[in-house]
């Protein structure tokens, strides 16, 4: 009769899952009872140059669009419509891209959703609009998006990485 081994490894000496390198984050505000929620992936810095001259972003001509974020696109939902420094995008699921340049940038709105971030296709635009450019007092390591509420039925979405800071005014309806 063979004799059987049995060996077991404890929880402690296992590997570990390994986090990813742009963590998935989300980001969400309630405006008259009415939800509005960013689903993304967070990349940080290490010492890499982002925007402006010589930065990564917006630099290759096969990817004229930043995804916004990492890996997989940037999914917007609402659940009302929202009027977008003057555009309407209404209730449902969305892809976010921005349009990166050295001074403006352009917040654009998809009707594609569910594919990989870098899979952008201008003929699926809802809209795009001009974004507010700002500078952080210190540079920002690790990429976030914010949706804050500004009162009454507006609030506010903000980008911020490296030496950057965009944002939009949004109407909720």
């Amino acid at each position: 009769m063979a004799a059987l081994t049995l060996s077991l490894t404890p929880v402690w000496a296992q590997p570990q899952k390994k986090q990813p390198l742009s963590p998935p984050a989300t980001t969400s505000v309630t405006v008259n009872g009415k939800a509005i929620s960013i689903k993304y992936s967070a990349p940080s810095l290490k010492g890499r140059k982002m925007f402006g001259d010589g930065g990564r972003i917006a630099q290759d001509p096969n990817y004229p669009v930043w995804r916004a974020g990492a890996n997989s696109a940037t999914l917007l939902h609402t659940e009302t419509d929202l009027v977008i420094n003057g555009f309407t995008v209404p209730k449902g699921d969305y892809t976010l891209f921005a349009l990166v340049n050295d001074d403006t940038w352009q917040l654009i709105v998809s009707k594609e959703t569910g594919q990989w971030g870098l899979s952008y296709k201008k003929d699926n635009d809802l809209g795009r609009v001009k974004m507010t450019m700002s500078k952080p007092s210190a540079p920002i390591e690790t990429y976030a998006m914010t949706l804050s509420s500004t009162g009454g039925d507006k609030a506010k979405l903000q980008l911020e990485w490296e030496n950057v800071i965009a944002s939009v005014n949004i109407l909720v309806k």
